[in-house]
């Protein structure tokens, strides 16, 4: 996910619109028809707080998956949702074992150097003179090129294989509790930095969101879950996990009191999405996807 206006989070006013305060703050002296619950409840959304948020999950720096920084991380989350009263929290386990990777690999980018290769200024079209490398930068990462040396300290362990865990929690509905809202965004980064806009952003929303959702006089028709998933860096391994892991409990009723779980979830890693139950694979997953 990439960094949007906080003011975005009004555009789940369809998720919104199912969601209405109990009937003590609905039955005001303002007439039910000019009683407007989406934005009531947008009204609840706290700019310092979120930014608050972003400032916490940056306190990890990178949270580069396979690190003590991103099970940190995991845990402050796991944390915040229980603090918010976000029910049915519970933590997604999986191994990630990727293939070594050849020797010589890497992403390194090629020594920059002008039009004429000798690493001077060069001529550019009509003559004009090209003083600098203008090309679009990805992710540092070459830490001599991080200037604040706490912030190098924080990313300095390396990533290892093994075992992996992200937290989602789950707001039942009341009045379809097997159709269900995803929202998701994922915890981890990559690089030299502190990982704000990838996606210390993104999944500050989430948990915004999931602070309005689960406050105790909003209900909401159809059942929210929340989602910071983790391993997007290395190809969407968190999400897939999931998806993997739900298939076998399509049908059934967990948590207790939701009916039974969706008939389809749609894992996105960084979008809300509902799904209604339509076409689907034999086994009944779907793809988890950018």
């Amino acid at each position: 996910m990439r960094l949007y206006s906080f003011v975005t989070l009004a555009a789940c006013g369809l998720l919104m619109a199912a969601a209405v305060p109990s009937a003590s703050a609905a039955q005001q002296t303002v007439p039910d028809t000019a009683y407007d619950p989406v934005q009531a409840l947008v009204d609840r959304l706290d700019l310092e707080r979120y930014k608050n948020t972003i400032k916490g999950l940056a306190q990890f720096g990178d949270r580069r998956q396979g690190t003590k920084r991103n099970r940190d991380a995991v845990d402050w989350i796991e944390a915040q949702l229980k603090q918010y009263g976000c029910q049915n929290v519970e933590r997604i386990t999986y191994q990630y074992n990727p293939a070594p990777r050849p020797a010589g690999a890497g992403s390194a980018r090629p020594p920059v150097t002008s039009p004429n290769g000798r690493g001077r200024p060069g001529n550019g079209p009509g003559g004009s003179r090209i003083f600098s490398d203008m090309r679009e930068r990805g992710v540092n990462n070459d830490s001599v090129a991080q200037p604040d040396p706490a912030i190098r300290a924080i990313n300095m362990e390396p990533s290892t294989p093994g075992e992996r865990q992200e937290v989602i929690c789950m707001k039942v509905g009341t009045k379809d509790p097997n159709e269900m809202y995803i929202i998701g965004g994922h915890m981890d980064g990559i690089g030299w930095g502190q990982a704000v806009n990838d996606d210390a952003s993104g999944s500050a929303i989430v948990m915004e969101l999931a602070r309005i959702f689960s406050m105790p006089d909003v209900e909401t028709e159809r059942s929210i879950r929340f989602a910071l998933w983790n391993n997007e860096e290395t190809g969407l391994n968190g999400a897939r996990a999931y998806v993997e892991q739900r298939a076998a409990m399509q049908g059934k009723e967990d948590p207790p009191g939701s009916g039974k779980v969706p008939r389809a979830e749609v894992a996105r890693h960084d979008s809300a999405r509902h799904d209604a139950g339509g076409s689907r694979p034999a086994d009944g997953r779907r793809q988890a996807g950018a």
